[in-house]
């Protein structure tokens, strides 16, 4: 999981928590319930064409508001593999991290459908599309092993 390549989807800043998975969805805990839904009142086509790989690039503060965790699970379910910003809510990133979900703090432009190429171990973002490269703060390995297990308790459990 070191490296990530996929096509893009951007959104601007301040994408918060209830943007991302209203709350009137909150009724069930299924994870693809959830996804069917997520971002739908910001870009109602994402549910019905975000593919497996894909990628968020986004600009400052995405997923500020609630701390509800259910906000990357439904954004990871639908199939994004990463998500790209300039800043995070501090825990919606961790919660990210928790289940497994790759958020990288960095600046880079994109446009929709741009292919970005991501290295974690290296911190190293590429767009393909476009030929701008930007660097960010590798990840330590503690976090790729994370990352790799496929979150916090996945990780937790193998390594016992």
């Amino acid at each position: 999981m070191d490296v990530i390549c996929g096509k893009t989807w951007t959104f601007g800043k301040n994408i918060d928590t209830d943007v991302i998975i209203p709350g009137r969805y909150l009724r069930t805990f299924n994870p693809q319930d959830l996804a069917e839904h997520v971002l739908e009142g910001e870009r109602p086509d994402f549910t019905q064409n975000v593919q497996k790989g894909d990628i968020i690039v986004a600009d400052e503060n995405f997923g500020c508001g609630s701390s509800r965790e259910q906000a990357p699970v439904a954004i990871k379910t639908a199939g994004v593999d990463a998500i790209v910003a300039k800043s995070f809510a501090r825990i919606f990133y961790r919660n990210a991290i928790n289940i497994g979900l790759p958020v990288i703090v960095s600046d880079i432009e994109a446009n929709d459908g741009d292919i970005i190429k991501i290295d974690l171990s290296k911190g190293s973002l590429i767009n393909e599309t476009t030929g701008e490269s930007v660097t960010f703060e590798p990840f330590k390995d503690f976090m790729l092993n994370i990352l790799e297990d496929g979150g916090l308790v996945n990780h937790h459990l193998n390594n016992d």
